[in-house]
């Protein structure tokens, strides 16, 4: 029987079935969320900064994909290999958004789970002018921002932003990352913070240095949407 759930799980048409239906989910959490901003200019402030590494926290992802709002914003957002990674995959795509596969850690696990693939596949959507979102928390450790990120903002030469995004109405799960199920029907956030700009020639102590202001910055941005969303004392959660 488990085995039975565990290939059922993981056929083709079952993900992408959920794949759709989670895009359009979330597109109608979209629609019906009025979200404000922070600052109101944020995106005449960071277009001119494009293609740019955005930073989030694991967990607070499913509304990153409307941060593109016209056609001229290419993007593409990192995905685990995992299982669960195909639906977030298909759903990703089905909201305009391409996909990379792979590892954001640069721990032991890195060449297994296909992060040095996917490294190499994020430096050359930069170069080819797509932004790049991903998740900036080590695996399975909450709100710890990991390296990678880092690593791959000296390489490409582009900056990080970092950046948050909340409705009033959600569940959150009870899961490592508490993850955040949207809700439909509420008001919405999306706050932009202080740009990370990693120079070339970092040393291990810039980059470790740089690391925690990306950590903050995040915090940051995310105590500041459930502010403005009316749940303040949602932000320790996250």
């Amino acid at each position: 029987m488990k085995r039975l759930l565990r290939n059922t799980l993981r056929s083709r048409w079952l993900q992408r079935a959920v794949g759709l239906l989670a895009a359009e989910y979330l597109r109608l959490v979209w629609l019906t969320n009025k979200f404000s901003y922070d600052p109101p200019d944020v995106y005449e402030l960071v277009e001119p900064r494009m293609p740019s590494i955005f930073a989030f926290w694991h967990g607070q992802h499913f509304m990153t994909p409307f941060i593109k709002t016209k056609d001229s914003h290419r993007a593409k957002v990192l995905i685990s290999l995992h299982r669960d990674g195909e639906f977030n995959a298909i759903a990703a795509e089905r909201l305009g958004i391409g996909t990379i596969r792979g590892s954001g850690d640069h721990g032991a696990a890195f060449h297994r789970k296909g992060g040095v693939g996917a490294f190499k596949e994020m430096v050359r959507a930069l170069q080819e002018n797509y932004n790049v979102a991903l998740t900036a928390d080590v695996p399975k450790r909450s709100r710890v921002a990991g390296l990678g990120i880092i690593m791959l903002a000296r390489e490409s030469g582009r900056p990080i932003m970092p950046f948050a995004m909340a409705t009033s109405r959600f569940i959150r799960l009870n899961n490592w990352d508490h993850t955040t199920i949207n809700l439909p029907f509420g008001r919405g956030a999306l706050v932009g913070i202080e740009q990370v700009i990693v120079p070339p020639d970092a040393d291990a102590a810039t980059m470790e240095r740089l690391r925690q202001q990306l950590e903050a910055n995040l915090n940051e941005a995310t105590r500041r949407a459930y502010a403005r969303v009316g749940r303040p004392e949602e932000a320790l959660h996250g």
